[in-house]
């Protein structure tokens, strides 16, 4: 963060500050932790559903911070430190971040949708960082507290900006988008994730083009060009559609599966032709691959830097990361969350993988209201469809996983807890097999994969 004076501080998030006898240096770095405080930072207290972060000002301050903002009463404030009040932290924490962002003059990218989000934020910041200083949001924190933070976190050799956004009600993108007022707006696709909350994929696709309404004048927008309903969005801003489709216009035109060794394809636009290395397994990797072509050639990287940017790509945390343990056996972790398209493509994957049996290890997917009985049975179908060998279904609404497979001719088997998997999660990942799993956030199946790992110590 860029340096900045207490009063601009309290300008910004239009808030009063207590003790103007206290003149502190420039504040250059902010922190919602208090167990992660940076000498002289300021500290925010983000108020939750079950938490109050003024509970821990105290700490904060002791810890190092030079002041903090509030939105309550504070007894016994301290003579040495600064005392903003607001009425509202989180909201001054998007107002603070806004105004930082108002001090560059870099292009920065906002992307959004349903799948994908964070795998298309990798892929284009590893192919604009073989020429630029890129910054881009970190693991997933693409809400209304990780977008500001990441924003606070702009420096002044920074050439250019990824942000994440993610959303689960309207109007959140088109806040995260007043936050970063982008220069070129990203959509994945559209599908069932938050379909809970939005009613329908058609919620879903209004609430994901709340991206457009903070693009800057003579913007570009770059869209899933074999999405359906991304399809009948016509943006009043120039267009770049990616895909297979003959209307794309960075359209993919060759395409070799390695397996769990990644893809090989062939990527056509105006300028040139481009044959690309992804590092990472799933025919699905051609799109992000496709848009971080159209946002190199934008942003005027040549032919080489493209190339080797898309070939550097690394999956960020729990998504698609393949682990070779003891005897052949293959882990395909994408355990970092889940909804009907990914866990159908993580599927697919699965079964093209070599090997001597293919094991899927299923739970519950969050957020899909009444179509989730349906969703889970639609996933237990697919999987004797594609013919994989043993389903091992985990959690209440898994159930229904377990029963689509069975009716469908395969092989399953359900436990309401990890816990009482365990035992046979190991006993079925047998050597030259490969394993799936999968399943929403909140279910926590990372514990499943370092289990596993142990078990089976990674080659």
């Amino acid at each position: 963060m860029r340096g900045m004076e207490i009063s601009e501080i309290a300008a910004a998030v239009r808030g009063v500050w207590k003790n103007h006898g206290y003149h502190p240096p420039v504040i250059s770095a902010v922190s919602t932790d208090s167990r992660n405080i940076t000498p002289g930072c300021l500290f925010i207290p983000i108020v939750g559903e079950h938490f109050d972060g003024h509970d821990y000002i105290p700490d904060a301050l002791n810890a190092g911070a030079a002041g903090c903002l509030c939105s309550r009463p504070l007894d016994n404030q301290r003579p040495d430190k600064f005392y903003i009040h607001v009425r509202d932290t989180t909201l001054a924490l998007g107002a603070l971040a806004a105004a930082h962002r108002d001090r560059f003059a870099l292009p920065i990218i906002q992307i959004t949708g349903s799948v994908g989000k964070t795998t298309t934020k990798e892929m284009i910041a590893s192919v604009l960082r073989q020429k630029l200083r890129t910054l881009k949001t970190e693991a997933n924190f693409n809400n209304h507290i990780g977008v500001p933070l990441t924003l606070l976190n702009l420096a002044p050799n920074d050439e250019v900006a990824v942000i994440e956004t993610g959303m689960n009600h309207f109007g959140e993108i088109e806040y995260l988008g007043s936050l970063i007022r982008p220069d070129i707006a990203v959509i994945t696709n559209v599908g069932d994730a938050h379909i809970e909350y939005l009613g329908s994929r058609e919620g879903i696709l209004k609430a994901k083009c709340e991206i457009f309404t903070h693009l800057h004048e003579g913007g570009l927008a770059i869209l899933n060009g074999d999405d359906p309903l991304l399809n009948q969005v016509a943006p009043p801003f120039r267009t770049i559609r990616c895909g297979y489709s003959p209307r794309c216009q960075v359209r993919i035109v060759d395409f070799f599966d390695k397996s769990v060794d990644g893809i090989q394809c062939a990527v056509r636009t105006e300028r040139d032709t481009y044959r690309l290395e992804v590092p990472a397994p799933g025919g699905y990797m051609a799109i992000p691959a496709a848009m971080g072509v159209a946002v190199g050639e934008e942003l005027g990287l040549n032919r080489e830097e493209i190339i080797r940017g898309v070939a550097a790509y690394t999956p960020s945390g729990s998504r698609m990361r393949v682990l070779h343990l003891r005897d052949n056996r293959i882990l395909l972790d994408d355990c970092y969350n889940a909804n009907p398209q990914s866990v159908t493509a993580a599927l697919e994957v699965l079964s093209r993988t070599e090997c001597d049996k293919r094991v899927a290890v299923l739970g519950d997917m969050g957020e899909l209201g009444g179509y989730a009985k349906q969703a889970h049975y639609n996933i237990g179908a697919l999987t004797a469809m594609l013919g994989i060998d043993y389903v091992i279904a985990i959690g209440p609404r898994a159930a229904d996983i377990a029963a689509g497979a069975e009716q469908s001719g395969g092989d399953a088997i359900h436990f309401e807890t990890k816990e009482l998997a365990m035992y046979e999660l190991q006993r079925q990942l047998e050597p030259n097999s490969a394993m799936l799993v999968k399943a929403s956030h909140a279910m926590n199946f990372g514990e499943i994969v370092t289990a596993l790992k142990s078990a089976y110590q990674e080659s």
